[in-house]
C-alpha cells in the first residue's frame, strides 16, 4: 500500500491532506459523520486577539462556478480556542495549524505572542488577507514591502513555524512570495478566495459581497503554486478549487507538498476521507511507494 506520511516544518503528517481554514468550523463539527484524525492536520478557522463578530447575513451564496462566503472572520477569539477547543485535538493526536489575523500589524505580533509551542501545533498560518484599519482598508497581502515587514515582526516574537496565506488579489504573486520568504516564513498557503459579489436582479442591488471559492480557482492556484515554488525553497500548501483526488494530484504536480480542501465540503461532507482514500488507489494503481513521487 502506498505511503502518503509526508515531511512538512519538521514534523512527519500521516498524510498531506488538510480542510481549508473556515471551512470546517472548530473540528468537532463533523465528528458525527467521519472522525477528524482521518486528516494529516487540522486547520482553525481565523482566530483573533479577541472575539469577532462577523459579517451579518447572508454570509453565504452559491454560485455556478462556486461560492461566495462573506463571514467576516467571526471566530470566538485565540484564547477561548485554546480553552475550549484545543483539549479536543490533544485528545484526537491530530496536529494543528493555527490560521490567524490582526488588523494592524500589533494584532497579528500579539497573536503569535500568545500561542505557545506544543508538539501538536505544526505551525501558525498568518492569513494575509486581512484589511489594513491603519492603510485605509488595503490588504496586508497586497504589496511585498507590508508582507515583508509583518511576516519579520511575526517571526521575531514566535518560535512556532509561520506560514504565510497569500492573497491571488495581486500583480505578482511571486514577489509577494520572495518577501515572505526573505522575512523568514517557513512556509506558504496559495492561494486565499478571490474577492466577489452576487447581484440580485430581481431586488436590483448587491446581495452579498465577499471571497469566491471552489472549481474555479483551481487553475489560478496551481499557476500560483508553480511560479512560486520555482522562486523560493519552502514548502507550499495548495488550496484552491480542490474537489476530488485528481485535483489533489494536480497540485502536488505543480508542486504542492500538502493541500487544504474548503468548498468540496460543502457539497459532499464526506470529500475530504473520499480524496485520501482515491489519492491512496491512484498511487497504489500506478506503483507509487510515496506521496514524494509525485511532488513537483
Amino acid at each position: 500500500m502506498a505511503d502518503l506520511a509526508v515531511g512538512l516544518l519538521g514534523k512527519v503528517l500521516k498524510n498531506p491532506v488538510m480542510n481549508a481554514s473556515g471551512t470546517m468550523g472548530y473540528g468537532v463539527e463533523i465528528e458525527p459523520l467521519w472522525g477528524i484524525e482521518k486528516m494529516g492536520a487540522y486547520v482553525t478557522k481565523g482566530l483573533s486577539l479577541k472575539p469577532h463578530h462577523g459579517n451579518p447575513p447572508p454570509r453565504v451564496f452559491e454560485e455556478k462556478c462556486g461560492m461566495i462566503n462573506s463571514i467576516g472572520l467571526h471566530n470566538i477569539g485565540i484564547e477561548a480556542f485554546f480553552n475550549v477547543y484545543m483539549p479536543f485535538f490533544k485528545k484526537k493526536d491530530l496536529p494543528v495549524i493555527i490560521n490567524f489575523f490582526g488588523f494592524s500589524e500589533d494584532e497579528y505580533v500579539e497573536c503569535a505572542r500568545y500561542i505557545k509551542p506544543h508538539r501538536l501545533i505544526l505551525a501558525l498560518e498568518a492569513n494575509l488577507s486581512c484589511p489594513n484599519i491603519k492603510a485605509g482598508g488595503i490588504s496586508f497581502g497586497k504589496e511585498p514591502e507590508s508582507v515583508y515587514r509583518l511576516i519579520k515582526k511575526i517571526k521575531s516574537v514566535t518560535e512556532i513555524p509561520v506560514i504565510a496565506k497569500l492573497t491571488p488579489e495581486v500583480t505578482d504573486i511571486v514577489s509577494i512570495a520572495i518577501a515572505a520568504y526573505e522575512a523568514g516564513a517557513d512556509g506558504l498557503t496559495l492561494i486565499n478566495t478571490v474577492p466577489a459579489i452576487h447581484v440580485d436582479i430581481e431586488n436590483r442591488n448587491i446581495s452579498i459581497r465577499g471571497g469566491l471559492s471552489g472549481p474555479l480557482l483551481k487553475p489560478i492556484a496551481l499557476k500560483a503554486i508553480r511560479d512560486c515554488s520555482e522562486k523560493v525553497p519552502i514548502p507550499i500548501i495548495g488550496v484552491g478549487g480542490i474537489m476530488d483526488w485528481e485535483d489533489c494530484v494536480a497540485f502536488f504536480m505543480a508542486g504542492a507538498r500538502a493541500v487544504q480542501v474548503g468548498t468540496a465540503t460543502f457539497l459532499d461532507p464526506y470529500a475530504i476521507p473520499k480524496i485520501i482514500d482515491g489519492l491512496r488507489n491512484y498511487m497504489d494503481k500506478k506503483g507509487y511507494s510515496s506521496i514524494n513521487n509525485i511532488i513537483g
